[in-house]
């Protein structure tokens, strides 16, 4: 796991917190932009845990190079900002979770091993960010190309997807191998051209696919 928080104190707290939680290593704690990305080239993390207003920069620009350099890896917002253009712009860089900084340490452990079973936690005033932007985006959407239209089973995956589904419940739920959902998944993420859950399902909900 790779930390970064400008904030001293919060920092601290944070580190101490993630260096204590059995599941999982903090490999650095970072106050800059500039230190995360040196953190993101110097070794494989599969876990970046990112506010977005830093001293040199904005936190998507360490979303967007983790999700270059380990397109496997998961990234997560703790952040004060809660605007429409912010939560979007974190989303499409590739954030799959995102919490106010209000939120708790019981709250935060909960979210990383949410995120690491496969769903996308949230904030509570964030999601209503999401929808509100999904109802404002529906209506002038473009229509997915037929080539690219997704299978009946993709779409099953979808919606597992916007539920919250972890692989293995997609697997028992559809009847499916384990091995058989990151396939699909992959397949949905490319036509829907998404890098995340909640990118899919945003990209999903604008085009006409689903409602939420």
């Amino acid at each position: 796991m790779l930390l970064v928080e400008d904030d001293g104190p919060l920092r601290e707290r944070f580190a101490r917190l993630l260096a204590a939680w059995p599941g999982g290593q903090l490999v650095a704690a970072c106050a800059t932009l500039g230190q995360a990305l040196q953190a993101l080239q110097g070794g494989r993390i599969d876990l970046l845990i990112t506010d977005l207003r830093l001293p040199d920069g904005h936190g998507t620009q360490a979303i967007r190079l983790l999700r270059s350099l380990h397109p496997q890896a998961e990234a997560m917002v703790i952040s004060v900002l809660a605007d429409d253009a912010t939560v979007i712009e974190a989303i499409e860089a590739g954030a799959a979770g995102y919490l106010l900084k209000d939120a708790d340490s019981i709250e935060l452990l909960e979210a990383i091993e949410e995120l690491r079973a496969g769903r996308s936690p949230i904030s509570s005033s964030i999601a209503r960010v999401i929808v509100r932007r999904l109802g404002a985006a529906g209506a002038d959407a473009p229509a997915v190309p037929p080539a690219e239209a997704l299978t009946p089973r993709e779409t099953e995956i979808l919606w597992g997807i916007a539920r919250g589904l972890t692989y293995a419940e997609l697997a028992q739920q559809l009847g499916i191998s384990r091995q058989t959902v990151p396939v699909h998944i992959k397949n949905v993420y490319r036509k829907l051209e998404a890098t995340n859950r909640s990118e899919a399902v945003f990209n999903a909900s604008r085009n006409g696919l689903i409602r939420l």
